[in-house]
């Protein structure tokens, strides 16, 4: 068996984040015992600047990308699509908001010193894409971190104050200075670099070629 560190750069805000982790869950359990994954998610901020309030996440995207409203629904049925293929299910509710992460970043980085960062990440995936739920409100966040079985007055300790933002900021940087400028990018044992939401076969081919390799 082969033990492969995989680092998954990513923002909760990000659809194509959970399609390419999909992907790569999918290949893993294709592979089976013959490779083992060691996943740690590190933070990106699609949108650094975005207010506390956020935007409605239809008019974020139309004036970001410089698209139409019809385009904007045509790239949100080819992701529907994508998550349906993968096993993750979309849906994109009128209410739905591009927020500031953050406070998410931070949040994970404290769940991973539980040995909860990954349980935590697929929360908050289902929770802003499939359950529409405001990942803004503290209270929403206090409820999935019980949910998952940690502790929520220790999480809303962590949000009442600064910490783990320092990490979060390096770990960031890190992944700016190695040149990773679009999420999600998959790195595997600190030298192979997967970019985007790619299908299951691609993520199958690169690791037994990796492990193979190492």
């Amino acid at each position: 068996m082969k033990n492969l560190k995989i680092d998954i750069v990513s923002d909760v805000m990000c659809p194509w984040c959970i399609v390419g982790y999909k992907g790569l869950e999918t290949a893993l359990e294709q592979i089976g015992p013959d490779i083992k994954a060691d996943i740690t998610w590190l933070p990106f901020e699609l949108n650094p600047q975005m207010p506390a309030e956020g935007q409605d996440m239809e008019e974020h995207i139309i004036e970001k990308y410089g698209i139409t409203a019809e385009q904007s629904a045509q790239n949100r049925e080819v992701l529907s699509q994508r998550g349906k293929d993968a096993g993750f299910e979309f849906k994109f509710g009128p209410d739905m908001r591009m927020i500031n992460s953050f406070d998410l970043h931070r949040l994970l980085a404290w769940a991973k010193d539980q040995g909860k960062q990954h349980e935590l990440q697929m929360a908050f995936f289902d929770e802003h894409f499939t359950e529409n739920t405001p990942l803004d409100k503290n209270e929403n966040l206090i409820k999935i971190v019980n949910a998952i079985g940690l502790d929520g007055a220790a999480a809303q300790k962590v949000l009442d104050s600064d910490e783990y933002a320092e990490q979060a900021r390096t770990e960031q940087r890190f992944a700016l200075e190695n040149g990773i400028n679009a999420v999600p990018s998959f790195i595997i044992n600190d030298k192979h670099l997967i970019s985007g939401g790619q299908s299951s076969d691609t993520f199958k081919q690169a690791l037994q070629q990796i492990a193979a390799e190492a």
